[in-house]
């Protein structure tokens, strides 16, 4: 007896009712930062909400135009948090008189306007995968960009340009076209990747001449390490090639060689450059008081956040009570732990599952999508996300040595926020693409280049995705 597969709907209307919790949330956590300082309903609360509101909105009905059966839950998602960041950054900007809340708006208005402009430029992800070499030499330009003359130096770290009299920084941007090309490439590649290799136990380990494309990611987060200073950046791009080769071979072979590839660089690192070593130092001893007062490459940032979650408690002192200005840089790399402060554990936890819901509705994409590239960019992105979140909050809590990255969707960072607004409009593509009935008939002059052998389905064939709710 044969199964009636219902038909896929777009899900629109449950996105709209979704938005309107997000935009509560975000909306209100800024009116309550104006309520607590005196300051409530005053024009900056008006732009601000106004803008999140006509933003979100315009992004909801292209979807409903251009990718109306993509995920329901990924921009409500987003929106809430992009929204908590803004009221954060704007409280911090009353206790110390600045004005990044206006930029981050700026930058906010960009970014979506960007990714609504992926959503119209890019009508099927498969595209993507005829520019895997093109984007493996935009991310190598990306990536030299801060050595040339136009580069920056903040904080020890040389990873911004000066563009307009602001800063950018492209390894935002390269972690996406990257992924583009790790995804390209291993789908291309998997099965001469997957040669029998030496044996050793239970693992199989791959052929000395297919760890190639391992050892020139490791040599790229090597090289951004050296030239540019940013461990952050290191451990994410490598960290990204990782995942998505064991995505592609589901070898523990190749996490292994990862990890041991990342021990080695990260003990020479230690020896050969003073500003590793000394963020190493600061985390395992940031308690004690020389640690502390060092300049550079004190503990004094992680001290003090760590200060700031403790005296949040379980429910936080009350957004705008607490003292997260207290902070250095409590606005970009230090949110979480002003966040921490002003809504508690309980409120951190909040965020906390936000993200997974996040990552975990972008594996889901993957798992749905009927071709190799679009499982591997999928998983690519979304574990980028997952990696710069465990980096930052581990870092803040010092579970692991703070580096230099930012809160998704929440640090003051236009670059940060501008290359993550790109990652929710190819993630919503690719879940469009995977919950989209399949068409019948005849395959289209791309889709057998693009189409996954692991996939198992026929051009007229019905795929379990069809069947799929919320």
């Amino acid at each position: 007896m044969s199964e009636l597969a219902a038909p896929a709907k777009p899900r629109r209307n449950i996105e709209a009712v979704l938005l309107v919790l997000a935009l509560g949330v975000g909306v209100g956590a800024n009116m309550l930062v104006g309520i607590d300082e005196d300051r409530a309903f005053d024009s900056d609360f008006w732009l601000q909400g106004g803008t999140l509101v006509a933003l979100v909105l315009a992004f909801h009905f292209v979807l409903r135009f251009r990718a109306k059966y993509a995920d329901p839950v990924i921009l409500p998602v987003v929106t809430a948090l992009n929204g908590i960041g803004l009221a954060m950054i704007h409280r911090l900007d009353i206790a110390e008189g600045t004005t990044a809340a206006d930029r981050q708006l700026l930058w906010s208005t960009l970014a979506v306007a960007v990714a609504i402009g992926v959503l119209f430029l890019i009508k099927d992800h498969r595209i993507l995968r005829r520019y895997t070499y093109i984007s493996l030499i935009v991310s190598a330009v990306l990536l030299l960009l801060p050595l040339t003359p136009l580069g920056l130096t903040i904080n020890g770290a040389r990873i911004w340009i000066s563009v307009g009299g602001g800063t950018f920084q492209p390894g935002e941007i390269a972690k996406i076209t990257l992924a583009i090309f790790f995804a390209g490439y291993l789908s291309t590649n998997r099965d001469l990747i997957l040669l029998a290799g030496r044996k050793v136990g239970p693992l199989q380990f791959p052929r000395f001449k297919d760890m190639g494309p391992m050892m020139a990611a490791w040599a790229v987060s090597i090289g951004v390490l050296v030239f540019q200073r940013d461990l952050g950046s290191s451990i994410l791009f490598f960290g990204l090639f990782m995942a998505m080769i064991y995505v592609a071979t589901s070898r523990v072979s190749w996490v292994l060689i990862g990890l041991g590839l990342i021990g080695a660089g990260g003990f020479v690192a230690t020896q050969l450059f003073s500003h590793v070593a000394l963020r190493i130092d600061g985390w395992l001893n940031a308690f004690d008081p020389e640690v502390i007062e060092r300049s550079p490459g004190g503990s004094y940032q992680v001290v003090q956040g760590l200060f700031g979650l403790a005296s949040g408690g379980m429910t936080g002192t009350g957004l705008g009570q607490g003292r997260p200005d207290m902070v250095t840089y409590a606005n970009s790399d230090m949110i979480i732990a002003a966040l921490g402060e002003e809504l508690g554990l309980i409120g951190i936890f909040a965020i906390v599952l936000m993200y997974v819901l996040l990552v975990s509705r972008g594996f889901r994409a993957a798992l749905g999508t009927r071709d190799g590239f679009g499982k591997l960019l999928a998983c690519g992105l979304s574990f980028t996300i997952a990696l710069q979140c465990f980096v930052v909050i581990g870092g803040v809590t010092r579970l692991i040595p703070l580096t230099g990255l930012t809160t998704p969707f929440m640090s003051a960072g236009g670059s940060s926020l501008l290359a993550n607004w790109i990652i929710v409009a190819l993630l919503l593509l690719i879940s469009d693409a995977a919950r989209r009935p399949a068409a019948t008939g005849l395959l289209t002059d791309m889709e057998p280049a693009l189409a996954s052998p692991a996939a198992g389905r026929g051009p007229g064939r019905k795929g379990r995705n069809e069947v799929t709710g919320v």
